[in-house]
């Protein structure tokens, strides 16, 4: 599970495009907090510390404390916008979090066991169908990722979601059957495999 991280933050009075772009222009992101049945915060994020931490990895599956003027909120980046051309940080949405709550998250799918498949070893090409899975999880144990093992793999072999056993308390959020890993046939074998077919096909 990802640590729970803090940062600093200072609360806006203004919302809206001309607030955001004044905000910029002090060296901060604009960024609003919501849900929990609580208004709408808006809030300034000092821009070195929260591109870091955007570019480091893992950020949508990162819980916060956020320290507004003193007061801490609990909560997780739901979103977030980068310039187009210059790839900075924009603007941050953030989800409150209460205690017990489930919420829906974007895992990525580490694969593991490759030197362990013999599709693999005999030329085989490892496929990733699936780069992430969403997954409902509780707040306080969000997992960094979920691993699928290879190991035992043939050509022609895959992986579904419904054969990885997930997290405590996770929950799959789309199709269980879903194909995330599969071992196909190296481009040589496919035409090595179909030459006797043809061959036969036309001596019948």
């Amino acid at each position: 599970m990802s640590e729970v991280k803090q940062i600093k933050a200072v609360a806006r009075d203004r919302a809206g495009k001309g607030a955001a772009r004044a905000v910029r222009r002090q060296g901060q992101v604009p960024a609003v907090i919501y849900g929990a049945g609580q208004p709408a915060q808006a809030i300034a994020l000092d821009f070195n510390q929260i591109r870091q931490l955007i570019f480091a990895g893992h950020f949508l599956t990162t819980i916060f404390e956020i320290d507004v003027d003193g007061q801490t909120v609990r909560a997780i980046p739901r979103d977030y916008q980068l310039d187009p051309v210059r790839d900075f940080p924009l603007h941050v949405d953030f989800l409150r979090l209460s205690q017990g709550q489930a919420i829906k998250v974007v895992v990525p799918v580490h694969v593991i066991g490759q030197e362990k498949s013999p599709g693999v070893k005999r030329g085989g090409a490892l496929q990733i169908v699936e780069h992430s899975v969403e997954l409902l999880v509780p707040s306080d144990s969000i997992p960094d990722f979920i691993e699928v093992s290879v190991e035992g793999l043939n050509i022609g072999d895959s992986v579904h979601l419904n054969d990885i056993k997930l997290p405590n308390g996770a929950k799959a959020t789309s199709t269980e059957n879903a194909t995330l890993v599969t071992v196909v046939a190296p481009t040589g074998l496919k035409e090595e495999e179909a030459a006797p077919a043809a061959e036969g096909t036309a001596a019948a």
